[in-house]
Formats: structure tokens, C-alpha cells, sequence
């Protein structure tokens, strides 16, 4: 598959405000992946975790938030075992 092949798949995906900042935090760390020999196996976070320590979050925002991600993270893994 190639990047036109890929962008050519692409649909417009809404995001609902509530979900926004996950999405920026994502936009952020999504492409920093821990790999194994058999490919990517996690996200780092020790990026993640600075990016949320700059955010200057209360205990609970974060914590949420870094659920979010975890949650994308899963997802995004799936996406990429399936090709």
C-alpha cells in the first residue's frame, strides 16, 4: 500500500468536543512506538507523560486523558495487526 493508496481510503472523521483534547495529545505522541521484531507492541510513554506534565493537568484530567490515549492505542494497534 502507498501513501496515495492510503489517502485515497481516507473519510472525514468528526471528533465531538469532548474527545478533542485526547485527539491533540494524540496528534502529539501517536507516532512514538515502542517495536519488537514482530513490529509495533506499544506507545512510549515516557513522551506521552511529558506531554502530559506540561499541560499542567489536575490528577483527575489526567489520569482521564491518559486513559484516552490508552484507549487509542489499543485501537490503533488492531488497525495495524490487521494489514
Amino acid at each position: 500500500m502507498t501513501y496515495r493508496d492510503w489517502e485515497a481510503e481516507q473519510q472525514p472523521v468528526e471528533i465531538w468536543p469532548e474527545n478533542f483534547p485526547a485527539y491533540k495529545l494524540w496528534c502529539k505522541v501517536g507516532s512514538q512506538w515502542r517495536y519488537t521484531m514482530s513490529g509495533p507492541a506499544s506507545l512510549d510513554y515516557i513522551p506521552l507523560q511529558h506531554e502530559l506534565d506540561r499541560m499542567g493537568l489536575s490528577e483527575e484530567d489526567y489520569d482521564a486523558l491518559f486513559s484516552d490515549i490508552r484507549v487509542m492505542e489499543s485501537e490503533a494497534l488492531a488497525a495495524m495487526r490487521e494489514e
